[in-house]
């Protein structure tokens, strides 16, 4: 009920300001299990994207979404709640099956998973390698892949914009990804490697972003570490 109303009040809304430019949504099943495998640009992108689904979509989110301080944490928990997503543990070993776990039932009860196989949002709006859980479920599960491309999410308000800016943003659906000819072999690292990197390619190709190969994560403790080093270096 809370998801229902959030998204009659906010869709006309952002539909408004933002204009979002949508293609290829009849990609998206009208019922049964898929996963919703997208880009990750900006914190908006939890937004936009499930708005402009029919059906609802549930994310695997981090924890730390839902445990925010002051009038500004908990109106980001509430809304991530009512947008439909699950906090996940991504600190790894077996908070990561947990989140595996977590969800393949979610597909198993029918439903659309949300995930961002980079695991973070990018720190310069370029893509970067895959992370295998979401190749995991897919296998497991035997449910398609959908690929979505958000485009310019980035540029409505990055980091250090108190306010966002108004303009047009892209939503770029891709044909599902069918993996059942690698049905039993979801205990190959190799086979899942190969499967989360087709994944990334086609959003590669959907949102025509410069990939990297390397993980975002680590790309950002390079930045940090760089922006420490010349922090030391100015005293």
């Amino acid at each position: 009920m809370a998801y229902a109303l959030l998204k009659a009040i906010l869709l006309p809304l952002l539909s408004l300001i933002f204009r979002p430019k949508v293609e290829g949504l009849s990609h998206v099943p009208t019922h049964g299990p898929a996963i919703i495998a997208s880009n990750h640009l900006s914190f908006s992108d939890s937004i936009f994207m499930p708005l402009v689904i029919p059906r609802r979509v549930t994310f695997l989110a981090k924890s730390e979404y839902f445990t925010g301080k002051g009038v500004k944490g908990r109106a980001t928990a509430a809304a991530f709640r009512a947008l439909g997503q699950v906090p996940v543990d991504r600190s790894g070993g077996r908070s990561s099956e947990a989140a595996l776990e977590t969800g393949l039932r979610i597909l198993r009860e029918g439903k659309l998973l949300g995930i961002y196989p980079e695991g973070t949002r990018s720190p310069d709006g370029r893509l970067y390698r895959g992370r295998t859980g979401i190749a995991r479920m897919a296998l497991e599960s035997g449910v398609p892949v959908i690929p979505v491309a958000m485009i310019d999410t980035d540029k409505i308000q990055p980091p250090g914009k108190a306010l966002p800016k108004i303009m047009q943003v892209g939503i770029r659906f891709g044909e599902p990804l069918d993996f059942s000819r690698y049905e039993g072999m979801s205990g190959d690292r190799f086979i899942l490697r190969s499967v989360t990197d087709e994944i990334m390619y086609a959003l590669m190709d959907l949102g025509g972003q410069e990939y990297v190969d390397m993980y975002a994560t680590r790309a950002k403790q390079i930045e940090a570490d760089q922006a420490k080093s010349d922090s030391e270096s100015d005293e």
